[in-house]
């Protein structure tokens, strides 16, 4: 089997190609792979008759998720690279994804159309997605409040800061993460506006922690920056391991996230 070490933006991977043989490992061996490898999540690529392959996504701590950007990313640009295409297609858990060449080496992923209802979220009740009742700090005086939500495949909290810097995120993030509004879990963004075009970012992932970079979060980010008119439609999202763009198409309604992706190693066993 062939295992590939990566990483998108500085999001770190371990992908293994299962199209031939079987990999289902269990949480402990999910989360020993994560240690042993430095990965924020773990893929296996899997045949499928649909597409070109279809991908499942673990976290580090083991755990099963349906979507993740950066490495759809990733994969898409070792499947492009193996069967000599200019677009693949991915079937995924939460939808179909078409990744393609960019300039300058760059890859691009369609992540499809962002959900905003309250239960695709999900939220554990009806409430405005664009601001839920969500306070860290003293109730009567929180320093975060009311984030805006949307799921990209996965559910993701955006709060709006004047810095990044100026909050202990290893520390909030998991208070966010599990609060009793999110029955299934959140990530955790923190996003900066710096202007129109351009935005800081910076994740807690949901059963990740604290990342250089998470490809469905800035997605989340540039919807809710854009949906609260901070923003355009198109924006440059500064991580911690690099830049995103991200493209909120308003003829489509689909959001198309690009950037760079580094294989930094492959293993054969």
């Amino acid at each position: 089997m062939r295992i590939w070490k990566m990483n998108g933006a500085g999001n770190a991977f371990a992908v293994f190609d299962a199209r031939d043989r079987s990999f289902l490992p269990s949480e402990e061996q999910l989360r020993e792979i994560a240690e042993t490898m430095q990965a924020d999540q773990i893929m296996a690529i899997e045949s499928d008759l649909r597409a070109d392959a279809f991908l499942r996504f673990w976290n580090a701590d083991g755990s099963e998720v349906k979507a993740c950007g950066n490495g759809t990313r990733a994969v898409a640009h070792l499947l492009l690279e193996e069967l000599k295409k200019d677009e693949v297609r991915i079937q995924t858990e939460a939808d179909l994804l078409k990744g393609a060449r960019a300039e300058n080496g760059l890859v691009s992923v369609d992540m499809g159309s962002p959900l905003m209802g309250w239960e695709d979220i999900p939220l554990s009740e009806k409430m405005d997605v664009r601001g839920v009742d969500v306070k860290i700090g003293p109730m009567d005086d929180p320093y975060l409040y009311k984030p805006a939500v949307v799921s990209m495949g996965n559910p993701h909290a955006v709060f709006f800061v004047d810095n990044v810097d100026d909050y202990d995120i290893p520390a909030i993030g998991p208070l966010v993460e599990w609060h009793p509004t999110f029955p299934e879990g959140v990530n955790v963004g923190f996003a900066q506006i710096i202007d129109r075009e351009t935005i800081r970012l910076r994740v807690w992932e949901r059963g990740a922690g604290l990342t250089k970079a998470c490809g469905t979060g800035a997605c989340a980010a540039l919807v809710c920056a854009a949906r609260a008119g901070k923003t355009d439609r198109k924006a440059r999202l500064i991580l911690d391991g690099g830049d995103l763009l991200i493209h909120w198409d308003e003829e489509t309604d689909h959001v198309t996230m690009t950037g760079p992706v580094e294989l930094e190693e492959t293993f054969t066993v």
